[in-house]
């Protein structure tokens, strides 16, 4: 296909570098190698056009370049300001795939590039935070005629999605690729726990053994993050709202405290709730000289950065994705990435093999609300578990992993309540 000549990125010279990077995530990502070639074969999205929103990174690129396969015309875009790759950019612009997204835009190109990506007029959408989803229903109703349904990838847009359905506002079907059991049990605990953890060890080159790690919440992120630092060998405290979880991370092993009493022993400080101002002004007054603060939610809002800079009286970057604020009685406080996603903004995000389920589910998701988006109407919709389990069972097949299997005669027993 010949090159995109409309994309608006960075520099097009970083596309061969671009491209080895997509290739060696292609080489570890067999579930998507599989779908690609069904998608080819099948061709699911001839004469659609799908407009995508995630992190932009060779993942994700791979990711694109499956949907292309099956006969879309994609255009796509990052999420996130500091996690697009303009190697990746440009290496998806050279495949023929329209891209909108530079790395570190002003919030204005952010927001024109995301609106970009919406006026190819797509008929599916995949979406990361639910700003597309947003965007169209507020400023751009104008393009909504044509959207026929998408899928959203986390916590955050679903949040959102359901927000709007329960208001009777949202217009089309989306699939919550989140709460599938292949994103939640995988993705978001071994990939974010992994990930979070090389963003932030290859940002400070600190050790983390023997000091006090602080995750803030405890949902499916939060357990993988708390998992990775006691691998590491740190002490581990858990914040949370929700006492179920609570309980939870106690009977994991973990130390549970209120947040006002965590910021007094935290050296490292991980927000991952999808909530707003959980690290505020009066934690930041009672926590060490030297203390890490870090966000691994989608969006900048955990950390409360304006509190944070009132306390301060002065603020440089002293390396990069790291800035030091010093308060009033000389103590440093130091923010990653911005307060931004620590695995993305400041790493690689989640490993090639994780991400493969993950992007397994949205590539299936998307063909099941294509084909379903009139009878499904407009609701947010699990991922059917036909779906969840089909990715599972081709994963383990690429592994080399066989299973058991129910005979006819135990799956009648499980469904009798008359022999036992």
């Amino acid at each position: 296909m010949a090159t995109t000549t409309n994309s608006i990125i960075r520099d097009p010279s970083l596309a061969p570098e671009g491209k080895l990077k997509i290739d060696w995530a292609q080489a570890h990502m067999p579930v998507l190698n599989r779908i690609r070639e069904e998608f080819q074969r099948e061709q699911p999205f001839k004469g659609l056009k799908v407009a995508i929103s995630l992190h932009l990174e060779a993942k994700t690129a791979y990711l694109a370049k499956v949907v292309q396969a099956g006969g879309a015309e994609v255009a796509i875009t990052g999420s996130n300001p500091l996690s697009t790759q303009d190697d990746i950019c440009a290496a998806l612009a050279a495949d023929g795939i329209t891209v909108f997204a530079k790395y570190n835009p002003t919030a204005q190109e952010y927001r024109d590039l995301l609106i970009k990506t919406l006026e190819t007029k797509p008929d599916l959408i995949i979406d990361d935070g639910g700003d597309l989803v947003t965007i169209l229903h507020t400023e751009r109703q104008d393009l909504l005629s044509t959207i026929r349904g998408g899928a959203e990838e986390t916590t955050t847009g679903i949040l959102r999605l359901k927000a709007m359905e329960r208001d009777g506002t949202l217009k089309f079907p989306m699939v919550a690729v989140n709460d599938a059991y292949c994103k939640h049990l995988f993705d978001n605990r071994y990939g974010t726990g992994q990930s979070v953890w090389d963003g932030i060890n290859r940002t400070t080159n600190l050790v983390v053994a023997g000091k006090t790690v602080v995750v803030n919440g405890y949902g499916w992120c939060g357990k993988g993050v708390a998992m990775r630092a006691k691998g590491l060998g740190a002490n581990v405290v858990v914040t949370e709202v929700d006492a179920i979880k609570a309980v939870e991370a106690y009977m994991d092993g973990f130390t549970v405290l209120p947040m006002a009493e965590a910021a007094k022993v935290g050296d490292f400080f991980v927000t991952v709730t999808g909530n707003k101002d959980v690290i505020r002004g009066c934690h930041i007054e009672n926590m060490k000289d030297g203390a890490i603060l870090s966000n691994a939610g989608h969006f900048d809002v955990e950390v409360n950065l304006v509190e944070l800079a009132a306390l301060a009286v002065s603020k440089r970057t002293v390396r990069r994705n790291i800035e030091e604020y010093v308060l009033k009685d000389g103590r440093r406080i130091y923010v990653l990435a911005e307060g931004r996603l620590v695995n993305l903004a400041a790493g690689d995000g989640h490993p090639a093999e994780i991400m493969d389920m993950t992007f397994a589910l949205q590539a299936l998701s998307l063909r099941y609300v294509n084909e379903n988006y009139q009878s499904i109407g407009a609701k947010v919709v699990n991922v059917p578990y036909e779906i969840d389990e089909q990715v599972a069972r081709t994963k383990l097949a690429a592994m080399g992993i066989s299973i058991d299997t129910l005979s006819e005669e135990q799956k009648a027993y499980l469904q009798s309540w008359a022999t036992h």
